[in-house]
């Protein structure tokens, strides 16, 4: 696919702009130029946000808060249309072609499904993509290869090492014998998470007891479930059907004395015990920046898909209280880390 020559697309507007100007000035009366000539923004940019919770509602709001002040900065305007699909596939194939039917300049789609619907709807245009929070692009088929994705698209990674992860719970229960993990089998950014962490459990002697969710009402039954099996400590990847009823899951939890250790700091401040990794507000500001530099010219297909893993440990201090657990096991390098209530 080409990529849309955005800076004809600037000069268009400005001769528009000035012909607009030029007509208002001979005619009767000296009026002003047309109102829609002076709210013409210089870029349109649709987001897809895949579902509502706190995750990728951090993510959104970090995204277009960047778009704001890059575009300050840029002296330019950008017309960004927030849409979400509220987790349905009708809907959010609706708003894709919508995007693509209004002719936008870039679509920024938070979360796998979201970046899948979106690439299928930008075949055969020219509009590129620019997507967010998609944990394995590769799997997802939304990147040939990170260093060099291909198609007219790029984007963020929240790839989790679980290896980490698994670091945090052994710190606190050094004799864990079997973890039990909620996710979503439809959501490949789960899939690939939960594989990645199944031998490093093999290898430690853990066992790994699943318990697969299809909606957020699930959730519950899924973490009674675990429960009643006596897992030492429950995992979440960064899943957007548990994402969705995080709370739900981390009372649930609590109640039955279950430490739940996460993918997101978002899910930490939902109720989750503590994790390492992603910060969702840095990820919006990096995908936004992304944005910017492809609608100012850049060449997505040759832009590596880049994967924000700071290592920042958090923990949620109302929940460590709530299970008697001492936060301070959780600074496994001496340089502290994040608490949120």
């Amino acid at each position: 696919m080409k990529i849309r020559n955005v800076k004809q697309k600037l000069a268009a507007l400005g001769t528009a702009a000035a012909l607009a100007f030029a007509a208002a000035d001979c005619g009767a009366s000296s009026s002003a130029p047309s109102s829609q000539a002076q709210k013409q923004a210089d870029y349109t940019v649709g987001i897809l946000q895949y579902t509502s919770h706190s995750s990728l509602d951090e993510i959104s709001g970090a995204i277009q808060a960047e778009l704001d002040q890059l575009a300050l900065a840029a002296g330019v305007t950008i017309d960004v249309q927030l849409k979400n699909g509220q987790g349905d596939n009708a809907t959010i194939n609706d708003i894709c072609t919508m995007f693509v039917s209004d002719g936008v300049d870039l679509i920024i789609p938070i979360a796998t499904p979201a970046a899948t619907a979106a690439a299928a709807a930008v075949q055969g245009t020219d509009i590129p993509l620019v997507y967010s929070a998609v944990t394995d692009p590769v799997a997802a088929q939304l990147a040939q290869s990170m260093e060099a994705p291909g198609e007219n698209m790029t984007g963020t990674s929240d790839y989790i090492d679980t290896a980490r992860i698994l670091d945090l719970v052994l710190a606190n229960q050094p004799e864990t014998r079997s973890i039990g993990l909620i996710y979503n089998l439809a959501e490949t950014n789960s899939e690939t998470t939960v594989a990645n962490l199944k031998p490093i459990l093999e290898e430690k002697g853990i066992q790994a007891v699943e318990s697969t969710v299809t909606t957020p009402g699930e959730v519950q039954m899924a973490a009674q479930n675990l429960a009643s099996q006596g897992v030492d400590a429950i995992f979440v990847p960064i899943d957007n059907t548990v994402a969705s009823a995080m709370s739900v899951l981390a009372d649930e939890a609590n109640r039955a004395g279950i430490p739940v250790y996460t993918a997101a700091d978002s899910m930490v401040r939902d109720g989750g015990l503590a994790t390492t990794g992603v910060n969702y507000t840095k990820l919006g500001q990096l995908t936004a920046q992304m944005a910017m530099d492809v609608l100012q010219g850049a060449d997505p297909a040759a832009m590596p898909v880049k994967v924000l893993d700071d290592g920042i440990v958090t923990v949620n201090t109302t929940t460590a209280a709530a299970l008697g657990i001492d936060p301070n096991v959780f600074d496994l390098t001496g340089e502290g880390y994040v608490t949120v209530e």
